[in-house]
């Protein structure tokens, strides 16, 4: 059975769904592998323009798999795998959608955060409680809860590894959006199929304009955003955006 399932459920979107129910879709070495195949698949695939990433209605990811990581020694070859693996999916260019019910804990959690939007159920409750385990965040968790809620947010929940309910989680800046738990999946799809028909170049640029400029100083993340606005000045897209919307019509965008 594949640990990771990928379907295209709508034109122009990709839902790569973890598939681990026995072990509350635990990221293993497996898990992550797949993920980073499937992202790379979906890189060359020009035909996808948003991904949606999910799990099940018990679990988006529950956390790493304590049992493979209880063997691991500090030279385990196991964690250059784990960062290449992870590697593919900080890479992607196209926008990723967390469509997060029941747990999202540590690993799964850090999952989440590698994502551009995150749709999160009302029962949902999210997290890095690594430190229980003796150990830390070790897949951007302490960096990016960080660059999510802030130092003094972040601290409070990386020190105890208590977790967040979604209502928090969306308070504190975490979570895009709390939906009732039945229309976690439905409303994620829904916002990434409004995605995928908006022209793909200038999606891609602010996702990529939004990432690099957070670790800029101000200064040159408005230059990188300055220079980046110019450039879509000389696409096919822009001209159609802005003379249908003159001429009162839907757009016609061809990714160009």
């Amino acid at each position: 059975m594949a640990v990771v399932l990928l379907e295209r459920p709508a034109p122009g979107v990709a839902l790569v769904r973890l598939n681990r129910p026995e072990r509350l879709n635990a990221l293993n070495m497996e898990v992550r592998e797949s993920l980073a195949a499937h992202f790379v698949e979906l890189a060359a695939d020009d035909a996808i323009k948003c991904v949606v990433i999910t799990g099940d209605e018990k679990a988006f990811a529950a956390g790493a798999d304590v049992a493979e990581l209880l063997e691991r020694t500090p030279t385990d070859p196991a964690f250059e795998k784990s960062r290449a693996a992870w590697a593919a999916m900080e890479r992607y260019r196209r926008p990723i959608i967390a469509a997060v019910s029941g747990f999202a804990l540590g690993g799964g959690c850090e999952l989440a955060m590698h994502c551009d939007i995150i749709i999160a159920g009302e029962g949902a409750k999210l997290g890095q409680p690594e430190v229980k385990l003796g150990i830390m965040p070790g897949a951007g968790g302490t960096q990016r809860l960080v660059r999510a809620v802030g130092k003094f947010a972040a601290m409070r929940w990386l020190l105890t590894g208590d977790l967040l309910r979604a209502t928090d989680a969306l308070r504190l800046g975490l979570v895009s959006e709390v939906v009732p738990d039945g229309q976690v999946l439905p409303h994620a799809l829904e916002i990434a199929t409004r995605i995928a028909a908006l022209p793909p170049v200038a999606v891609a640029a602010i996702k990529d304009v939004v990432l690099r400029g957070a670790d800029l100083p101000l200064e040159a993340a408005l230059r990188l955003e300055g220079h980046t606005f110019q450039t879509l000045f000389a696409t096919e897209d822009r001209t159609e955006g802005m003379r249908a919307f003159i001429e009162k019509r839907k757009p016609e965008f061809k990714g160009r």
